[in-house]
């Protein structure tokens, strides 16, 4: 991932030009086969803009062969950290920064206003909108879950949701959805936008990830709440390996985008 024409874990130059997908970008760079390590030091070079990380002292790029640069200090030493914990292999699984900070520059910067229409589809439709109607253990526990986010919302954000019970689909009012997407729309930084973005996507729930993103949930708070029926369901008939494994990979994500979120230097409005 050096300036190197030649390493091949720059990638192919032509992805820059397909539609932009945040998450499926995140994935896809776990699927090349691993590629031996090149280097021996991971470190930061301070350019204009933030920080660009340099493998053996040379500045390294995204698949798409932009700088991978960082924003902030403190974010660049942690994706230099992934590199340089990495062993015989690079192993893009284990690095979830530096893939979701290529997401930013490759597959968000350029492409803003597709990424705030795809997150505003989900003013609509969040998670926590939608209730069951029993058992009354289940109701209680997103009662207790869901109704402080959306009182969060409707006090920070404007916005105001009607419930519904089951799978109908409810229309919102029309301002409710105005409001979140103002609210994505004032997300300008693109690493706290593909993070907002992950977010949202892993957990179905753009008020999850808006409260995120606001420090009205921490990480751990906001995961529980977007998995309360998973919770109760292995509570009624135990867990599941397989299960809990994806749970588990898919957590990895989540955390990434909120360190991202936390680690960008950036304020939400």
């Amino acid at each position: 991932m050096s300036e190197d024409p030649n390493n091949p874990f720059l990638g192919d130059s032509s992805e820059a030009s397909k539609p932009a997908d945040p998450l499926a970008s995140v994935r896809n760079q776990g699927r090349p086969a691993l590629p031996k390590r090149f280097y021996k030091q991971a470190g930061l070079i301070e350019v204009e803009g933030g920080f660009r990380l340099a493998l053996d002292g040379r500045g390294a790029n995204t698949p798409a062969r932009k700088p991978l640069i960082l924003p902030t200090r403190d974010l660049g030493e942690a994706v230099a950290a992934e590199w340089g914990a990495q062993a015989e292999f690079i192993d893009p699984a284990a690095m979830p920064l530096t893939r979701l900070a290529n997401t930013a520059i490759d597959g968000v910067a350029d492409r803003r206003e597709a990424v705030v229409a795809d997150l505003s589809a989900y003013a609509g439709t969040d998670l926590v909108a939608y209730r069951a109607g029993t058992p009354e253990r289940l109701v209680a526990a997103q009662a207790k879950a869901w109704d402080p986010i959306l009182d969060w919302a409707h006090e920070a954000l404007g916005a105001r949701f009607i419930l519904s019970e089951g799978v109908m689909h409810v229309t919102q009012p029309e301002a409710t959805v105005h409001a979140l997407e103002g609210a994505v729309a004032a997300v300008e930084d693109p690493f706290r936008l593909a993070a907002l973005h992950t977010m949202t996507t892993l957990t179905g729930s753009l008020l999850i990830a808006l409260a995120v993103l606001h420090g009205r949930l921490n990480p751990e708070e906001a995961w529980a709440a977007a998995h309360v029926d998973e919770t109760y369901q292995a509570g009624v008939w135990g867990s599941d390996e397989e299960a809990e494994a994806r749970m588990a990979g898919r957590w990895t994500e989540f955390e990434a985008a909120a360190r991202i979120i936390a680690r960008s230097g950036s304020t939400a409005s």
